[in-house]
């Protein structure tokens, strides 16, 4: 009898799982990420600004240095699909000297079709 009940609750949890769409919330709030050493660093940027066409996704960010020295910093775009999941392979992490009392502007293009969605990740 326990068995019987047992099995009747492990076939409903399978039905609901079922019907569950794998989806990842994503922010629009969340596009850009930057580490505080960044902060620190005199760094702000914009967040990014994606541009799709039936080609392909790009993104642009603009990076701004506030101090007197340059600054090397690392990125890396990550592209996420409709449903809000991350698209692979991902981009390798590119770096770039932000210039004293300058700023520069960030590309990234999507390797794969399908990009929806897309964030930012700074550090130094």
């Amino acid at each position: 009898m326990k068995g019987g009940r047992f099995a009747v609750l492990l076939a409903a949890l399978a039905l609901a799982g079922c019907n569950s769409h794998p989806e990842i919330p994503f922010g629009e709030q969340q596009t850009l990420v930057m580490e505080s050493n960044v902060l620190a660093a005199g760094i702000s940027a914009d967040t990014p600004e994606l541009t799709t066409s039936e080609i392909q996704a790009t993104a642009t960010s603009r990076l701004f240095n506030e101090r007197k020295v340059p600054v090397i910093v690392h990125y890396r775009f990550y592209w996420y699909d409709s449903r809000g999941l991350e698209m692979h392979p991902l981009e390798a992490t590119r770096t770039i000297t932000v210039p004293a009392n300058s700023s520069v502007t960030l590309y990234g293009t999507a390797n794969s079709l399908g990009a929806h969605k897309v964030r930012l990740y700074l550090y130094l």
